[in-house]
């Protein structure tokens, strides 16, 4: 790639994840989208792939840690307020606060279970998104022929009159 490209996908890679924590913080609806924010994370570590090919791209410690951490921590984060109301005898996925309690905040953000939710399931498809991306450019860089290339390798396409 060029310099400038390179320079570009540095310079992107710090506003892509800052948009993202933006959509988990406030999302469309308020409450925040952990999902569209994973991958829109992941897609500013897609760039990275793209610009500077595995070997550079998998050194930056981000996107080497990323894929463990976000799926075991997003998938325990993502089910506590599943289960959590359950150990008070409560329903699962009980909301907390109740209606009509106050609520605590950081600024605007109010923290309820959703926000705990939402921040679950980022980490979750952000830790994925990463290690698939991380996964496939591996194979790219190794030279690996996938299973649709290996079949017209094989065999010559043979034409019927």
């Amino acid at each position: 790639m060029t310099e400038m490209t390179e320079v570009v996908a540095r310079v992107l890679f710090a506003p892509s994840l800052v948009a993202a924590l933006g959509v988990l913080v406030k999302g469309y609806a308020d409450t925040g989208d952990g999902f569209n924010a994973g991958v829109i994370a992941s897609l500013g570590v897609l760039v990275q792939f793209v610009v500077f090919g595995y070997e550079t791209a998998s050194k930056l410690p981000l996107i080497r840690y990323i894929p463990a951490f976000g799926l075991s921590v997003g998938l325990t984060v993502a089910l506590l307020p599943a289960f959590v109301p359950l150990l008070f005898g409560e329903a699962i996925f009980t909301h907390w606060p109740p209606p009509g309690a106050s609520v605590a905040t950081f600024g605007t953000l109010e923290f309820i279970t959703a926000v705990v939710f939402d921040v679950g399931v980022f980490l979750l498809v952000f830790g994925f998104g990463v290690g698939a991306i991380s996964y496939v450019a591996r194979a790219i860089s190794e030279g690996v022929v996938l299973a649709d290339d290996r079949d017209e390798l094989e065999s010559p396409v043979e034409e019927t009159p």
